[in-house]
């Protein structure tokens, strides 16, 4: 029989490196709080800002995965791809239209949720290559974040912050949102979407197929709406949204405990993306405590014109990819004057749409790569990293230029 340190070296070797980094950053914030660097009372006190988001977490992956299995997702790629009409142009932009519109008004961890499996199940369904329909969900889950305070969990921080109602924060936003949306749209063609990149001309739109149980297909789709239902509804706190998501989760897993008991296994819980966050909330906090403060205060400065604004905007993005876009922003916030509005939303344009270039820059972008894992999309993260960083260097400057005009 393998010794224990026989079989933990092999699970290690086993894993990928988005596990690695996973597992080594919940490992780094317990190795803070053992030896103090960290109190365990503040410890406690980040563990439980974050446990409603981990059920939120828990409950959203449990209630998409539930779903997919039902073929909800499957029945709503069939008619996006049959709306296309083999014309990848309109299928190009259905994609982008529908993946802006859930962003904008229902968030962009919801984006990452529920539109990705739609994406996957739409290449797979029409025969296309998954990559740039999936790609076309992860960015605009967080470049179409900027529109209004809904649309991004640091939005709502900002707007509270400068007072800013939701039509006059979008009427400050719009032309920045805008301006990065025609950015997004063309590197996702030149990149992801031309001939070259997809490789065919045109695609044939699948047959229509039947559904496998129209119990569990209506029991999961009205859990969904529930869910987006109460989205709309103003649900927005991290508490809300974790019971909600809850809510809608139970009604899912009703179904399948009466109709179909094999698909309710272990691998439905969102292990790797729990150990990140809970991670995450402990090796940030170190950090705060140790320097982060100052270093955010050096790198944003106090000027309120173009330049305070650039360094405000990608301060924050450049932050955004090193640790996560909410950290980025909270420590950010707390180096930019009170007075200073430009370079407020400056920074947040930076951590909302800088955070493309790493897997951990944005929980959507986490939520996102655990689709793609479950979808065995294979994602090729050289490409990842450097097209990512020319969308957040261009996105990023055509927002904040844009910025100014609607002051």
């Amino acid at each position: 029989m393998p010794s224990p340190p026989a079989t933990l070296r092999r699970a290690v070797r086993s894993m990928g490196l988005l596990d690695r980094v996973r597992v080594g950053l919940l490992a780094l914030g317990l190795v803070f709080v053992a030896t103090g660097l960290l109190p365990p009372a503040t410890a406690r006190d980040s563990v439980e800002r974050i446990a409603p988001l981990l059920l939120f977490l828990l409950s959203v992956i449990v209630l998409a995965e539930l779903t997919k299995e039902a073929g909800v997702f499957d029945a709503i790629a069939q008619r996006m791809a049959s709306a296309g009409r083999g014309n990848y142009a309109a299928l190009f932009l259905l994609c982008v239209g529908f993946a802006a519109v859930t962003t904008v008004f229902l968030n962009l961890d919801t984006t990452a949720v529920l539109l990705t499996p739609v994406m996957l199940a739409l290449a797979a369904r029409a025969r296309i290559a998954a990559l740039p329909l999936a790609m076309t969900t992860v960015w605009l889950a967080n470049t179409a974040s900027l529109l209004l305070p809904v649309s991004n969990l640091t939005n709502l921080l900002a707007a509270d912050r400068v007072a800013l109602e939701t039509p006059a924060f979008a009427a400050r936003m719009w032309l920045p949102q805008v301006a990065v949306l025609a950015v997004t749209m063309l590197l996702l063609w030149a990149f992801f979407w031309r001939r070259g990149m997809r490789g065919a001309d045109t695609y044939d739109p699948p047959d229509v197929a039947p559904v496998r149980d129209r119990v569990l297909f209506s029991a999961t789709g009205a859990a969904c709406l529930l869910f987006i239902g109460a989205i709309l509804a103003g649900v927005h706190t991290g508490l809300q949204l974790g019971l909600a998501a809850t809510a809608a989760a139970v009604v899912a897993v009703a179904a399948f405990a009466v109709r179909d008991r094999s698909a309710l296994r272990g691998e439905l819980v969102p292990w790797r993306l729990m150990v990140f966050v809970t991670g995450l909330f402990l090796v940030v906090p170190t950090l705060e405590r140790y320097g982060l403060d100052e270093v955010m205060r050096s790198l944003v400065g106090g000027d309120d014109g173009a330049a305070g604004a650039v360094r405000a905007g990608f301060a924050g993005a450049g932050l955004s990819n090193v640790l996560n876009n909410l950290p980025a922003y909270v420590a950010g916030e707390s180096a930019v004057p009170e007075a200073n509005r430009d370079q407020l939303l400056s920074l947040l344009i930076g951590t909302n749409v800088g955070p493309v270039i790493t897997p951990w820059g944005s929980l959507a972008t986490l939520l996102w790569f655990e689709w793609c894992r479950r979808w065995d999309v294979r994602v090729p993260m050289r490409k990842f990293v450097l097209t990512g960083t020319v969308l957040a260097v261009l996105g990023c400057a055509a927002a904040i230029a844009a910025l100014p005009a609607t002051r």
